[in-house]
């Protein structure tokens, strides 16, 4: 027999311990190569305006599952290793030198590698063109992606997943050096004892969560700065992190001993050796309980945010850019010439075209405002009133004399009772705010402070400063005008920061959430996957450890079905315990997330947050019920 013939033997033999590694494994490798082949797409490429965008954002992405997908690869290593140390340390005992079977077990690693690379390459080819259909689908393209493959992406695919596995491979060798005969055959032998937990930590764990929620849950102050977020939430971060540490190495002690003291539960059925089992396990479970329900949590709120912005682009869209078209008046020739372009697109008939006079002047507020105000930008009330009802807003503004009235700055916090009341001389005027409106009426341009006077000042103040003439029109079915958006987004893109026009700004919106949306949604699949694995590995390592004490209980006559229900219960403790602490993290920080949007562009948050932690609970189970069942099969037979 030779070396290579027993790897292959072994792998055989092991296979359907290592099957969930293996398709981990091979899913990691599908959405990578998904990932490069998208980014070499010409089709794709050609078909939206954010290319270049597109390009990056893949780019770190790979960067990112490269990384991951490492760090999971040598995690699982590491209960492999554990699990093989008995075997490895038969194969010392007959005969064979320590550099023969390291490189069986290079060999061993080396192949199955092999095998999930071609396989996953090969599902990745087939597949990338349905992937390539959801993201032109999330995008709003057109454009028609016919079946093939990119060379370039399979030559990046394998080079990137060689150089992981030969790394592995080359662990697996060195395995044989790293212990000693007598630690092989002893390694399962080694179990953790009860730890010892403090009042203290107990009590700073339960402060630290308890803090954490409540820096994330407090209402936003009416000027909500960058210090602030950086300060509050920074602190709130670290008070999590830390605070979850504890709670799953100290709390959650303290409650499995508390368990213990309720003896007429404790000794009723098998929960005493559920109870022992898990006070034995927190140990070292800890650890991964705490790294899965934090980075659980940030997936989940990530997802949630980014199908936030998603599912809020359009009112996103319509804040930055309210008409269909606008643009500053240039000439008669510039301004007859963008006319002619938009009354010719006779798939999109005009349903409003009027002019917006704005001044802009320099000012000075009665209050101290942490906002730029300069140039403070005034409208008259009869055009705002006209543009709104073009927009078909229920806004109507009645001013007076020396009356005026702030239009919201985009992206802030401020209130009614921000200006009410208060003062903005200007040259040779005094006004006075008596409210505050919502709704823009031009594309964004910094800074973004819009006031609204009476149509007296405005003559009176026209006077002395020359006023800028704007034309806005606002067309049927403005989503699908692209070809004429385009073409007037190319003329008239000086006159804003953003879009001139609607179409453009909500494509670019659109595309943007879109590539976050299928990145962050297929590297979070990615995420649930691997982490769903790991504790996969470990339960079956722990199951191969513990098998003897179920042979022991069979013996004393405890039923089959009873010992699989409380290797149920069991299951329940380790998958279910960082899934609700992941999911009321995740809750929490969605929260914030959720107010801090529906704040900004009015976005319901309702969805993505389910659809999010939907998403999450329904991978657990899938895997909680894998492990039960293959669980069962290892201590049950």
């Amino acid at each position: 027999m030779t070396l290579y013939s027993l790897a292959w033997k072994n792998i055989k033999g092991n296979f359907s311990n290592y099957l969930v590694y293996f398709s981990s494994l091979v899913f990691c490798m599908v959405i990578y190569y998904t990932f490069v082949s998208l980014q070499y797409s010409d089709d794709i490429q050609s078909s939206i305006l954010l290319s270049d965008t597109m390009n990056f954002m893949f780019l770190a992405a790979s960067v990112v599952l490269i990384i991951f997908v490492a760090v999971f690869i040598l995690y699982s290593n590491t209960f492999f290793t554990r699990q093989r140390k008995r075997e490895v340390g038969l194969y010392s005992m007959l005969g064979l030198r320590k550099k023969t079977i390291g490189k069986m077990l290079f060999y061993e690693n080396l192949i199955m590698g092999i095998i999930a690379l071609v396989i996953g390459i090969g599902l990745g080819t087939i597949i990338s063109s349905l992937f390539s259909y959801i993201l032109i689908h999330l995008m709003g393209s057109t454009v028609e992606i016919g079946f093939g493959f990119s060379l370039k992406a399979i030559i990046q695919t394998a080079l990137v997943f060689m150089v992981i596995i030969l790394f592995t491979s080359v662990q697996g060798y060195r395995l044989v050096y790293r212990f000693k005969l007598i630690e092989l055959f002893n390694a399962e032998k080694k179990g953790e004892e009860v730890p010892k937990v403090s009042p203290l930590s107990i009590a700073i764990g339960l402060i630290f969560l308890i803090a954490s929620y409540l820096l994330i849950l407090r209402p936003f102050p009416d000027e909500l700065t960058i210090e602030y977020i950086q300060l509050n939430y920074g602190i709130a971060l670290v008070l999590l992190i830390i605070g979850s540490q504890l709670f799953f190495r100290s709390v959650t002690v303290f409650l499995l001993k508390l368990a213990q003291r309720n003896k007429a539960r404790y000794y009723r059925g098998t929960n005493l050796i559920e109870t022992a089992q898990h006070l034995h396990r927190i140990k070292g479970n800890a650890r991964t309980f705490t790294m899965i329900a934090l980075s659980s949590a940030f997936t989940i709120s990530l997802f949630g945010a980014t199908y936030g912005g998603y599912y809020g682009n359009e009112k996103q869209a319509i804040e930055d850019a309210a008409f269909s078209y606008s643009h500053l008046s240039r000439d008669e020739a510039f301004d007859g010439q963008i006319e002619n372009m938009i009354l010719n697109d006779k798939s999109h008939p005009v349903l409003a075209q009027l002019d917006l006079s704005v001044i802009e002047v320099k000012g000075k507020l009665s209050f101290e405002f942490d906002y730029l105000t300069d140039p403070i930008k005034l409208i008259p009330i009869s055009s705002f009133n006209e543009a709104s009802l073009a927009l078909d807003r229920k806004i109507k503004l009645s001013l007076s004399g020396n009356e005026a009235a702030v239009i919201k700055p985009r992206a802030t916090e401020f209130t009614d009772s921000t200006f009410k009341a208060q003062k903005l001389a200007l040259q040779n005027q005094e006004l006075i705010f008596t409210e505050m409106v919502e709704g823009s009426l031009l594309p964004f341009d910094y800074p973004d402070f819009f006031v609204v006077v009476s149509d007296d000042v405005f003559q009176e103040v026209s006077e002395q400063v020359a006023p800028l003439t704007y034309k806005l029109y606002e067309v049927e079915d403005e989503k699908r005008t692209e070809e004429t958006g385009l073409k007037i987004d190319e003329l008239t893109r000086d006159d804003f920061q953003a879009s001139a026009s609607f179409y453009v700004e909500y494509k670019e919106g659109k595309e943007g959430n879109a590539l976050n949306l299928f990145i962050l949604g297929f590297l979070g699949l990615v995420f649930l996957t691997a982490t769903g694995s790991i504790l996969y590995f470990k339960q079956l390592t722990e199951a191969n450890e513990v098998k003897p004490n179920y042979e022991i209980l069979r013996k004393i006559g405890v039923g089959k079905k009873q010992i699989r229900k409380t290797i149920s219960k069991q299951m329940l403790f380790v998958f279910g315990l960082p899934l609700i602490v992941g999911i009321l993290h995740g809750s929490a920080i969605l929260h914030f997330v959720s107010n801090f949007m529906s704040n900004l562009i009015g976005a319901n948050m309702f969805v993505p947050m389910f659809t999010a932690m939907a998403a999450f609970v329904f991978i657990y189970v899938v895997y909680y019920v894998m492990t039960v069942n293959t669980y069962n099969q290892i201590v049950n037979k």
